[in-house]
């Protein structure tokens, strides 16, 4: 039986679901604001799955942060005051997948893309798209003038079928190569994401790894287990392939690009994607207030983490100057690449 890379990842979620449902006992919190606070720090302390990975690459200590921010809280601060401290003490996690949600509001941690340039703008692509390019479920794809296919896929919460790609595929069989635009994706489906990565791969490839919390101690993890990727049935892609990334290729797109930067005819150029390899789950305050986190790690094949972004082949940034002239760098050294090989 051919184990695919979305069913590996739904029956560990689903163990996921039931360990931290049944072996990680709970306790109860008062609705006060010190009751809330309590409860959010605790639940994070021993669900959230990257307090390691973390205080080693820039000293994140949990306990420190219970401190500091545990003397902000009062008994009658408002109700607003608190959701904005929550947030904060949860962007100390600096994790994309990490939010806490009330009627009124989402806390967030942006700068995982804010803090670096935005390398794609979507009225520049008008410019090789076109008015007359063909749309296959969430893709959207022309050719060029240099006859090189151009696909852009901006979300992998938009469906797509295998007949899609399939006659998305052959509409560009004469094509020499194709630029595979995943730039600005901020993530969805993984069921979408391995559906076309297996149109690019001929063997059955394992492409990392997955694990899950079995207690509350921050380092307390089930043995790995491997994901795969198997070749689809149908058409598949030969010819080679120039993956654009940017920051804002997000959670599922993250893992589409470790799936595809194992291809040898695929190379991924632009700029380092923004990670969110954590699995998230959602737990909930006394208050109402629900909050998701990342509490199910994946790694790249060599059991690398990809929590911070995968880097590309080829880094390229876009220009002012193209720019100005409506044009994308980024989308220009990916034609001359394919050009030249």
């Amino acid at each position: 039986m051919k184990h695919s890379m979305q069913a590996c990842t739904v029956g560990w979620l689903a163990v996921l679901f039931f360990l931290l449902n049944s072996c990680i006992e709970e306790e109860t919190y008062d609705n006060t604001p010190q009751g809330n606070f309590e409860a959010l720090w605790h639940i994070i302390d021993r669900q959230y799955c990257f307090f390691d990975y973390k205080h080693a690459e820039y000293g994140l200590d949990w306990d420190e942060v219970y401190t500091r921010y545990e003397r902000y809280i009062t008994p009658d601060m408002p109700v607003k005051g608190l959701f904005e401290v929550l947030g904060n003490m949860l962007a100390e996690l600096r994790d994309g997948h990490v939010n806490l949600y009330a009627n009124y509001d989402v806390a967030r941690y942006w700068k995982w893309f804010e803090d670096y340039p935005a390398n794609f703008s979507d009225s520049i692509q008008r410019n090789y798209l076109g008015t007359d390019y063909k749309i296959a479920g969430g893709l959207k794809y022309t050719i060029l003038d240099d006859n090189l296919a151009y696909v852009y896929y901006g979300d992998f919460s938009s469906g797509i079928s295998e007949g899609n790609l399939s006659d998305m595929l052959r509409e560009l069989a004469l094509c020499n190569g194709m630029i595979l635009d995943v730039r600005s994706n901020g993530g969805g489906l993984l069921t979408n994401a391995s559906k076309l990565a297996s149109r690019f791969t001929n063997e059955r490839m394992c492409t990392g790894y997955i694990t899950h919390k079995r207690g509350t101690a921050h380092d307390d993890f089930a043995s790995p287990e491997p994901l795969y990727i198997e070749p689809s049935n149908s058409i598949r892609w030969q010819k080679p392939v120039v993956l654009l990334t940017n920051r804002r290729s997000y959670s599922a797109t993250n893992d589409f690009v470790n799936t595809m930067r194992q291809f040898p005819l695929v190379t991924v150029m632009g700029d380092r994607t923004g990670g969110g390899s954590g699995m998230p789950y959602s737990s909930e305050l006394p208050c109402g207030w629900s909050v998701r986190f990342s509490a199910c790690p994946t790694y790249g094949p060599d059991m690398e983490q990809l929590e911070f972004g995968i880097d590309p082949d080829v880094r390229v940034d876009m220009k002012t100057d193209d720019m100005a002239r409506g044009l994308d760098t980024i989308i220009e050294e990916a034609r001359l690449w394919l050009n030249n090989h």
